[in-house]
């Protein structure tokens, strides 16, 4: 079966608030979905969402690394050699992670729909179902307050909340965040690269002492601060989980020898794809650390992909896959089904999504 051609379309999803980070905030979920056509019936799907401020992926990048370099090099090549297919894809263009993982992904999923297998099988799992939290975005503290009390009124019982924007009202956001909820729900922090060393410690030792119970904090200093975020770590009363500081399992490698984090958020559009996502898990399985399996904002597709990865790694313990459901409708066929804070993984051969409704 040859590759005979990729197609690419740009959805954009509404969602159902806006999602607000220290960084920025959006109203609606990008889409660009990619199609891996062959010769034969199958065809492979992948997506990546652009997140300039996040990958410095955008639109027209994404799309244009797939028409002029990617689709290039992987046209006329057999479908069914995905090893060879994925040195291919890493040797076509540098950089453009996430117009790498669409087409990661589209390639695992049109090798999968060869064997007549879902992908996770493929990996070794058994399908299993696997619980996401949900994602409480950057507002006020009533706000928030409110937004987590709605969210575990849906049956969740992790948070995730985004601080790091002022450390003082962070503070505040969490405090208002727990009295609403109460003991029960795990709250994580995802501070964006938002704090200092010494402030994130700070602010880390006052949750505790106030009873806050915090489960984890992502990245609580600057990607590139390792020596902060190895402060952070070992000064913390809480885990702390490198996120934008790693991107590849090179990254990952750094991290663990300078013990820069207790965990890894493995993320498909920083890493390039589910290649190399099983790179950085098996690293952190030598080393003994947790893995978070997290996403962007991101559709069903690639989102359906992480799922399939995650459900059959133990080592995976974290999850955060919440992008389907932020979103106000599924305008996708097929895929995981996410029921509430459940995620169950398709068994229909691949991704097991079969298109678009429109």
């Amino acid at each position: 079966m040859i590759i005979r051609a990729m197609a690419t379309r740009r959805l954009c999803i509404p969602l159902r608030r806006p999602f607000r980070t220290s960084r920025r905030s959006v109203d609606c979920l990008e889409d660009i979905v990619v199609t891996v056509e062959t010769d034969g019936d199958l065809r492979g799907l992948g997506a990546a969402p652009p997140t300039g401020l996040v990958t410095g992926d955008t639109a027209g990048s994404i799309t244009a690394a797939l028409a002029d370099h990617i689709a290039p090099a992987l046209i006329g090549r057999d479908a069914e050699d995905l090893e060879g297919n994925l040195a291919v894809l890493e040797r076509s263009v540098v950089g453009n992670s996430s117009a790498k993982a669409a087409v990661d992904i589209a390639l695992h999923d049109l090798w999968a729909k060869i064997q007549n297998r879902p992908l996770w099988a493929l990996f070794g799992g058994t399908g299993r179902a696997i619980a996401t939290d949900i994602t409480i975005s950057l507002n006020g503290p009533d706000e928030m307050a409110r937004d987590a009390v709605q969210a575990v009124r849906d049956g969740y019982e992790a948070l995730k909340i985004k601080v790091g924007a002022d450390a003082d009202l962070d503070m505040t956001r969490i405090g208002a965040v727990r009295e609403a909820v109460g003991s029960g729900p795990s709250l994580r922090l995802d501070a964006n690269q938002g704090w200092m060393p010494r402030e994130a410690v700070r602010l880390l030792d006052a949750m505790a002492e106030a009873g806050f119970a915090v489960e984890l904090v992502e990245q609580p200093v600057a990607a590139h601060d390792l020596e902060g975020m190895a402060y952070v770590t070992a000064h913390s009363p809480v885990p702390v989980v490198a996120d934008e500081s790693v991107w590849t399992s090179r990254d990952a490698l750094e991290v663990f020898r300078r013990r820069a984090a207790d965990l890894v958020n493995v993320k498909l559009m920083k890493c390039g794809g589910l290649a190399e996502a099983k790179r950085i898990i098996a690293l952190a399985e030598t080393f003994g650390a947790g893995v978070m399996f997290g996403c962007m904002l991101e559709g069903k597709i690639s989102a359906a992909a992480a799922v399939h990865l995650a459900s059959a790694r133990r080592a995976v313990t974290v999850i955060d896959l919440d992008g389907p459901l932020l979103c106000s409708e599924d305008p996708y066929e097929g895929g995981p089904r996410f029921i509430g804070p459940e995620i169950i993984p398709s068994t229909e051969p691949g991704l097991g999504i079969s298109g678009t409704r429109s």
